[in-house]
């Protein structure tokens, strides 16, 4: 049992990765040196001040992400540089994001609080125009992701450096779900995941050119829309190539059964410069290509992966609906 990795067995069980993308209102990423527990927030490395702020946030019912970041672990960090991504309302191509630094790891969690509370003051905030990679690297959680994807951050950050993408940063992350997509990724501002990625639909990925068809083995979803619905969008970027990651998107649902086997969906889509667009179709249960295994590496036990398919694909004139959500 030892040598059993959950990421072997979703790639040679065939599993098709998108609509695992997870959605969250607010991503917080907080810059911690390793070593990471288990769970990140009860490393060595953060203070009980945000250990109890989290727990607020968690009871609350809020949907925010806590996740620690770091971008090397050799070099020495001057601060603590603190990532925040808040997702659009309406018609969106993804989340706002903004950044500070504070001198000590104990500042961040009363700046933290105001930010959630609405205000933001007690903090040098910086408008941020980068593309961050948060590459899964947490180990302790689940070994793939030190397996596959603490080589892949290794990987990745030198493709930016040699590709001189001054504006990507690439992260070590804390658990990001999903860690038998190893190595996965989340990218930000747009909230996009990826899994099982190589260095050619990497290098796709952060050029946007290439052939888009690798989103067929390393897309996840997109964490603006509910997972069903992740699979629809994929349809579209197949279709539209990357012209489709410079239009903001709304979704509609129409009609859910209760057993999720039938989701009548509608995408309201904007290009830049162009006419909206309005898209319909059914969203159903493919229980040909659903999976049962275990999907980590620590379970003793088997899951259930629901895979979904798209029917009846098309597009329909213009909605008012989508004046509403602009």
């Amino acid at each position: 049992m030892s040598h059993f990795f959950c990421a072997n067995l979703s790639r040679e069980s065939g599993e098709d990765i998108i609509g695992s993308a997870p959605g969250h209102s607010i991503y917080i990423a907080i810059e911690c040196p390793q070593p990471w527990s288990a769970k990140a927030l009860e490393s060595k490395g953060i203070p009980d001040n945000l250990r109890a702020l989290a727990e607020k946030v968690k009871q609350s019912k809020q949907s925010v992400r806590f996740l620690l970041i770091n971008s090397s672990r050799t070099e020495p960090s001057s601060g603590t540089k603190v990532i925040l991504c808040r997702k659009k309302e309406g018609l969106a191509d993804g989340y706002t994001k903004r950044e500070f630094e504070a001198n000590e790891i104990e500042k961040v969690a009363p700046i933290l609080e105001e930010y959630l509370a609405g205000e933001e003051s007690g903090a040098d905030w910086v408008e941020s125009f980068s593309k961050d990679i948060l590459v899964c690297t947490h180990g302790s959680h689940d070994k793939c992701c030190a397996k596959y994807g603490y080589p892949f951050f290794r990987e990745a950050r030198a493709i930016a450096s040699e590709m001189d993408l001054r504006n990507v940063r690439v992260w070590e992350a804390s658990h990001i779900g999903g860690h038998r997509f190893a190595p996965t990724f989340l990218s930000l501002p747009d909230g996009r995941y990826y899994g099982a990625v190589d260095t050619e639909s990497f290098k796709s990925i952060l050029l946007r050119k290439g052939d888009i068809h690798c989103f067929n083995r390393v897309y996840r979803g997109w964490g603006l829309l509910p997972m069903p619905i992740q699979v629809l969008e994929r349809e579209l970027i197949l279709q539209k190539g990357w012209e489709w990651f410079n239009y903001k998107v709304y979704c509609n649902v129409l009609a859910e059964t209760y057993n999720r086997t039938l989701t009548k969906v509608e995408l309201f889509c904007k290009p830049p410069n162009e006419t909206p667009l309005v898209y319909r179709a059914n969203i159903v249960l493919d229980e040909s290509r659903t999976l049962h295994f275990k999907g980590s590496c620590n379970s003793d036990k088997e899951s259930t992966y629901f895979k979904f398919a798209v029917e009846n694909l098309h597009l329909v004139e213009m909605s008012p609906v989508l004046d509403a959500v602009g």
